[in-house]
């Protein structure tokens, strides 16, 4: 099943909402979400920041269940919003999935879908139930009532409802927030196939971290309203120029491709544009494309290659940037491996010692990495 339009225009957001105070006490006053970028129509986007920061808002805004102050809207190629007009809720062609699944109590899993298959603009067909049904495995679950259900399995009929009513944009505020870590992990498979087979662009609100490094092509980090970075995930990922960006999270994600296995050791090796990597098989397959990360706090650098350690992964890279940590005593420092970026955070004597600088090359030993997907 695929989204109404082929238009490949952007989603331009260039406007302001005001943001009450916090009712947490978080925050005495009230203040702006600002917003002037333009994301990309496909993929996932996750709007990412902590508890307050105007991430809900936003999505709101998009939704038209947000009053905009000023500026305007556009989503492929269609006004939304401006200083004349504001399409209604109603009329945007959205999917939108709470925290909470908030389905009808008094129907069934397949009662539920089949009210939304009656808001879609656009006729759905039985393919195209059985193709959502498929694709969130709810195939064993349509004659159950929400009260019979899981707290994963409610979330799954709330995301296959979203999509039955056929949305040109599909618009997730924190969906898996209310879930324990293995209602989690049994939804993130089928987050992932949605993002892989559909062609419908996501804003994917979240405050955890992996989560994003999971699931988006495009990253947004708001902070008390404003934006802090945007852009490609592998590139804001590896960003030092924004002080605390992810604290003790730090680091950054390549793609690469399963390209070896050693069943002797379990492990697999995974090549990229720049490098390989060995990690834990996880029983993926051979030829498989998967996203790694490294923490920067797992990465330490030397001028020359230790062949006499422990660490299985060592790169030759180049030192890009080196930029001050939040923490006086550390640094964080900016590698590029072949056309990978990656961070490693180490203190600031060491920078001193090794005489770091841009240009210098170095070894990266990557002490973990961990695939994503």
């Amino acid at each position: 099943m695929s989204s109404v339009t082929n238009s490949n225009a952007p989603i331009i957001a260039d406007f302001s909402v005001r943001l009450p105070a916090s009712s947490d006490g978080a925050g005495s006053e009230s203040f702006e979400l600002r917003l002037d970028e333009s994301l990309p129509a496909s993929g996932v986007t996750v709007v990412f920041g902590a508890s307050g920061c105007g991430k809900t808002t936003f999505l709101r805004a998009l939704a038209g269940l947000q009053h905009i102050e000023s500026g305007y809207l556009q989503v492929k190629g269609e006004t939304w919003h401006d200083e004349k007009s504001s399409l209604p809720a109603h009329r945007r062609p959205i999917g939108y999935v709470f925290q909470e699944a908030s389905l009808f109590e008094h129907l069934t899993a397949a009662g539920n879908l089949a009210f939304a298959r009656k808001r879609a603009v656009v006729p759905v067909t039985e393919h195209d139930m059985r193709e959502v049904i498929a694709l969130l495995g709810l195939g064993d679950l349509l004659r159950q009532r929400p009260q019979q259900l899981s707290g994963g399995e409610r979330q799954r009929v709330a995301i296959a409802r979203a999509l039955l009513i056929k949305p040109e944009l599909l618009l997730m505020d924190e969906p898996l927030a209310a879930l324990d870590q293995n209602r989690k992990q049994e939804i993130l498979p089928y987050l992932d196939r949605i993002r892989a087979e559909l062609k419908i662009p996501m804003i994917y609100v979240t405050h955890a971290l992996d989560e994003v490094t999971r699931l988006a092509d495009h990253l947004m980090i708001l902070s008390q309203g404003r934006v802090r970075a945007c852009g490609p995930i592998s590139d804001v990922l590896s960003r030092i120029d924004v002080p605390g960006l992810l604290g003790e999270e730090a680091g950054a994600i390549v793609e690469g491709r399963v390209a070896e296995r050693d069943k002797e050791w379990h492990l697999i090796r995974v090549d990229f544009e720049g490098g390989k990597l060995w990690l834990r098989d996880g029983g993926e397959a051979m030829g498989q494309e998967v996203r790694v990360r490294t923490l920067a706090r797992d990465i330490s650098l030397s001028l020359e290659v230790d062949q006499a350690s422990s660490i299985l992964n060592r790169l030759p890279a180049e030192v890009a940037a080196i930029a001050e940590d939040a923490d006086p005593a550390m640094a964080l420092v900016q590698l590029v491996v072949g056309e990978a970026r990656l961070v490693a955070r180490i203190s600031r004597r060491s920078v001193a010692q090794l005489e770091l600088s841009p240009g210098r090359p170095v070894w990266a030993q990557i002490k973990s990495v961990a695939v994503l997907h």
